[in-house]
């Protein structure tokens, strides 16, 4: 008996389909390009459309017919597809424009599919190599069912109160065993009147060498934006978890210490009540956090776009810059040529997003080499960083350095805005909490009054 060949899964209607959505609607690309990639695509001319569109959303050109068209003709592909006549086609195809991404969940699942037909083959033929070492075999394995589970369209938002409810569980268990200012409010006063808070579209930089507190000065301002005024952050976390940053949110906002609470070592009945407190507080907040470890600015601004629409997005966090996924470099780039393309996708997403992007960066060696206070020619693999930015700021502590003397203030942090494209650059001091991992603002009679540090910078551009 001849056994009867099986079809992988796939769905061609509803790739014209989606194709067609997405030359009809603008806003269309928006809505799936954080779901589906172009090797989703069962039909090659299909992936190579796609792909002609992915160049063209990348470059914030519309998407329609004739764009699609000429940037196909560019590469010579138009007649390997069907010429614009398909396009037509594909376009009279969608029945339903506003049913984009639905079109691309169905596309991607059967694409996720065959790959889970694809891994299943690979783990049968890993089972009959009995010449490697079985720990290499299972690695190799699980590499193949991971490369499936890491979709697109199985990443999401996170809100901070699911996350809340989690961090409360586990406690138990471990128990058991503004003013008037324009731009966002950072939460600390000396900062917004220097900056006016940060503004609609700029990108800007705190950069600072390892453990000097660049994570816990962005979450201080996440969390006192979103839980005093209400702001709508995202928070892609490149490095840490979701729950590490919970934990990190939760013991600034209640005052708990924080290695008590990773271990749980709470004990008193009054540390429980302002646990209980800050979650309150912080389960109202509009946090939302991304905390895939691979992330490239294409996939980042698609959610990002999403949340804009969905939960009026007020600040974007990175953390940090240089673990981002280039999109376009190649291997062979360097990591100068890879930032750089970073930091102006970076740029390019505060401005069409209109919200302030602040992105953690890691600085060079040659602060600590050189001793003293970072500058600007330190920002780490490309002068880009320096040169996309409209704010640069520094974390500076003594008490961390080389330097340090024995009267040296323990805590006192200099936050050092080196470039303002906008307005003055200077310092200000924060103190930092070890108990809780986070700034507090000093209090000073002259409080808001930094003309005697702050120079007004040549807003010239760059």
């Amino acid at each position: 008996m001849i056994k009867a060949v099986r079809v992988p899964p796939q769905d061609i209607d509803t790739e014209k389909a989606l194709l067609g959505a997405v030359m009809l609607s603008q806003n269309a690309m928006y809505e799936v390009a954080d779901v589906i990639r172009a090797d989703a695509f069962y039909a090659g001319k299909h992936r190579t459309i796609f792909e002609a569109m992915l160049s063209l959303y990348e470059k914030g050109e519309p998407i329609d017919v004739v764009t699609v068209s000429g940037k196909l003709k560019e590469r010579k592909l138009l007649k390997e597809v069907g010429s614009a006549s398909y396009l037509s086609e594909l376009v009279s195809a969608a029945a339903s424009p506003g049913s984009a991404r639905h079109y691309a969940h169905v596309v991607q699942t059967k694409a996720l599919l065959r790959q889970l037909i694809d891994a299943s083959g690979k783990i049968g033929e890993l089972g009959f190599v009995e010449d490697r070492d079985i720990e290499e075999v299972l690695d190799e394995a699980q590499q193949a069912i991971f490369a499936v589970t890491n979709t697109p369209m199985l990443r999401s938002f996170s809100s901070i109160q699911e996350e809340l409810t989690e961090a409360w569980e586990r406690l138990e268990k471990l128990q058991k065993h503004e003013n008037g200012m324009r731009g966002v409010p950072t939460g600390f006063k000396e900062l917004d009147t220097m900056l006016s808070g940060f503004q609609k579209s700029d990108l800007i930089i705190l950069a600072a060498r390892p453990s000097m507190g660049k994570t816990s000065l962005a979450l201080d301002i996440a969390r006192q934006t979103a839980v005093n005024h209400k702001t709508a952050v995202g928070i892609f976390s490149l490095e840490m978890s979701s729950q590490q940053l919970v934990d990190r949110m939760l013991s600034a906002q209640s005052g708990v210490n924080s290695w008590r609470l990773r271990t749980g070592r709470v004990k008193e009945a009054d540390d429980f009540e302002r646990l209980q407190m800050g979650m309150a507080s912080l389960s109202e907040a509009p946090i939302y956090i991304d905390d895939k470890a691979s992330s490239s600015v294409l996939t980042m601004r698609s959610v990002a776009r999403r949340l804009k629409t969905e939960k009026d997005l007020g600040l974007i966090i990175i953390d940090y810059l240089q673990l981002i996924i280039p999109t376009h470099s190649r291997a062979s780039d360097s990591m100068v040529q890879q930032v750089t393309e970073i930091s102006r996708a970076l740029k390019g997403m505060a401005r069409e997003l209109d919200v302030p992007v602040l992105a953690l960066s890691q600085l060079s060696r040659a602060v600590e080499q050189r001793g003293g206070k970072p500058r600007l020619s330190d920002l780490r693999d490309s002068g880009s960083i320096e040169q996309d930015a409209d704010v640069v700021m520094f974390i500076h502590r003594e008490d961390m350095s080389g330097n340090r003397t024995e009267n040296e203030k323990t805590g006192i942090t200099e936050v050092l805005i080196e470039k303002h494209r906008n307005g003055p650059v200077g310092k200000v001091e924060l103190k930092f909490n070890e108990a809780t991992a986070s700034f507090i603002s000093l209090e000073k009679t002259d409080f808001g009054d930094f003309t005697t540090e702050a120079k007004v910078e040549d807003s010239t551009p760059f």
